[in-house]
């Protein structure tokens, strides 16, 4: 699946959202361990990292070639401001309908409209893969986040009140929300 397509954000600068490929693994992966490090509301912390930039690039090259997924970045002031992806439930005929929905933002680039163009954008690759149902969690307490997916279409379908639990803050609830493709 390909995605490119520069955008304007509110400050009237430009991004460019793109899919991310080998090239970009290193550059992904500290992204990803600055992005992690700057919020609590992510799934997991820069320390539990899966990957090293040779893996992550694996990774990317893996996803650049998927028909059905994709691993998105957003390039502001040339390097990587966001990232956000759709991935397969599963490929099981029960399930191989549904796509999972993740992303993040460095902090100073939050409230440009980065995130929104970042979700739309895997709205439509979603759409274009044939995916019916686009999920996500979301951490109860992130109101801006909730505000945002709703805006989109998403609905909340469920909680979990013990689904995260905060290195710094303890039990965090989750938000379960889909949105009808």
């Amino acid at each position: 699946m390909k995605y490119t397509q520069k955008i304007v954000l509110k400050n009237g600068t430009e991004a460019l959202i793109r899919n991310s490929d080998a090239p970009d693994g290193a550059n992904v992966y500290e992204a990803f361990n600055l992005t992690h490090a700057e919020s609590d509301y992510l799934l997991s912390y820069p320390d539990e990292n899966s990957y090293d930039p040779e893996q992550e690039a694996q990774f990317l090259a893996k996803k650049a070639e998927s028909p059905n997924e994709i691993e998105l970045v957003a390039i502001m002031d040339g390097k990587i401001a966001g990232m956000a992806g759709i991935e397969a439930v599963g490929s099981k005929y029960k399930v191989k309908h549904r796509a999972e929905f993740g992303i993040s933002v460095l902090k100073e680039y939050w409230g440009l409209g980065l995130g929104k163009a970042l979700m739309q954008a895997c709205i439509q690759c979603a759409r274009e893969a044939g995916y019916v149902q686009l999920e996500l969690n979301v951490v109860a307490e992130n109101e801006r986040a909730i505000a945002l997916y709703k805006s989109l279409g998403f609905v909340e379908f469920g909680r979990n009140p013990r689904g995260f639990n905060s290195r710094t803050s303890g039990f965090q609830e989750l938000v379960y929300m889909l949105l009808k493709l």
